[in-house]
């Protein structure tokens, strides 16, 4: 059985190993970073319209979900791409339904977003 210190030090690594993976999805994937611009225009329109923290909820879960969303897609290309480097349509199949998960989360923080911000303008 592992002594506190040591899965103290394990969960240590594991998170050193999660910051290096969001810095390098935040710093050299071009979907990420527009996620991210995107995800940073919103919150400064919620504090521009005053939004509630219910509303700040659901913003906050939509940019998480899709800048998550992205990056397992992102994950799922690479490995691909890493498996069969050339053209064949099982991976293609496969890149596909990861984008597609990508849209299916961009809907629906755009529903939210709509929801929230619509008639701020109306």
């Amino acid at each position: 059985m592992a002594t506190l210190k040591e899965f103290i030090g394990g969960r240590i690594k594991s998170v050193n190993y999660a910051v290096k993976g969001a810095y390098l999805l935040a710093s050299s994937e071009h979907s990420i970073i527009s996620q991210l611009t995107v995800g940073a225009l919103v919150t400064v329109a919620g504090f521009y319209f005053e939004i509630s923290k219910t509303e700040w909820m659901f913003q906050i879960f939509s940019i998480g979900l899709i800048v998550t969303a992205e990056g397992l897609n992102t994950a799922a290309e690479k490995i691909a791409d890493f498996i069969q480097p050339n053209f064949d349509p099982k991976i293609g199949f496969i890149k596909d339904i990861a984008a597609g998960a990508v849209f299916f989360a961009a809907l629906t923080a755009m529903i939210i977003g709509a929801i929230i911000y619509v008639p701020k303008f109306i």
